[in-house]
């Protein structure tokens, strides 16, 4: 790996592809001040991605030869693949087709980058992936890297959740590159859906949001910051492997949905039994809703050194929508 050494720590040449995504955003200030040369990805708006403090560069994540092109030229010691193509609410009825993009990313687009990577010499190669929805939806209320994902995934998620696999089991196989994988929760803070005028802060606004039957589902959130502050560890560690990047305090729907409600003045959301909603939103979402299970950031504690600084959604939340 080529690195310099600033003070005690290695400085290293990352090369972001995603720079202008959430992660990105928060991801990259992080990284230039703890000295380390970024280059970072974009479809169009250099502007953007030179504001954060990277040299911008073009890259079309599902262009093989673009992608060759950008690393190549960047000559990373790390790649952290950040792509996504999400905009707008997610339609959980049809939740595949808004991912669908997005899912491509996953799959040929972390074929293409890790490829790249190889070719340039990168030596790490850090990867987003999910966890929450993805887990197996019996046993315990929350999970480890080692449970398994859910075996009979909802119709309309199963695109999805292969998306996830293959992206997850190409980079467990790369022997030749130190890969991790980042499992990042359910983001909230700036830039997110969950922000002020976040998608689904206006959802709950509205009362659209509704909890479904008993809001028995167990979600996991995670600040955009110490989602980012994880990425940063992740890219200066040697560990490999992968990793839930969530905060200390998994909990049922029954009361996430009320404390978002109050955080920004709404009136306390509608309940709806899981049979009315199934028609209406179908069963990814009733599931999401009732049977989702949350996840543990033991390993991530443990092997990384980190620790969210939000350590519970119940004062990070509110206090992100003042």
């Amino acid at each position: 790996m080529r690195v310099r050494v600033w003070g005690r720590r290695a400085v290293m040449r990352v090369f972001i592809a995603g720079a202008s995504g959430a992660i990105g955003r928060r991801l990259i200030p992080m990284l230039v001040q703890r000295g380390h040369e970024v280059v970072g990805t974009t479809r169009g708006d250099l502007d953007k991605v030179r504001a954060l403090g990277a040299e911008p560069v073009i890259m079309d994540g599902l262009d093989p030869q673009s992608v060759t092109n950008a690393v190549g030229k960047a000559t990373p010691d790390v790649v952290v693949h950040q792509l996504t193509a999400l905009s707008g609410p997610a339609d959980l009825r049809h939740f595949d087709r808004t991912f669908a993009m997005t899912n491509r990313l996953r799959t040929e687009g972390t074929h293409h980058l890790l490829a790249a990577a190889r070719a340039a010499s990168a030596g790490r190669f850090v990867v987003q992936s999910f966890t929450g929805w993805t887990n197996e939806r019996t046993g315990g209320p929350v999970k480890s890297e080692t449970d398994p994902f859910d075996p009979d995934p909802a119709e309309g998620s199963r695109q999805s959740l292969a998306a996830i696999r293959e992206l997850e089991s190409t980079v467990e196989q790369a022997s030749d590159v130190r890969g991790i994988v980042l499992r990042y929760g359910l983001f909230y803070g700036p830039g997110t859906g969950l922000a002020r005028d976040g998608e689904q802060t206006v959802m709950v606004a509205k009362r659209q949001f509704p909890v479904v039957g008993g809001g028995t589902g167990v979600w996991s959130f995670i600040h955009i910051d110490d989602a980012a502050e994880a990425t940063v560890r992740a890219i200066e560690s040697d560990v490999t492997g992968i990793f839930n990047i969530v905060d200390d305090d998994p909990a049922p729907v029954s009361e996430v949905v009320p404390v978002l409600a109050r955080a920004i003045g709404a009136k306390p959301p509608w309940r709806l039994p899981a049979w009315l909603a199934r028609p209406i939103a179908g069963d990814f979402a009733v599931g999401l809703m009732t049977k989702a299970r949350g996840s543990s950031n033991a390993k991530a504690r443990r092997e990384l050194g980190w620790e969210p600084r939000h350590s519970s959604w119940r004062q990070g939340l509110p206090e992100s929508l003042r």
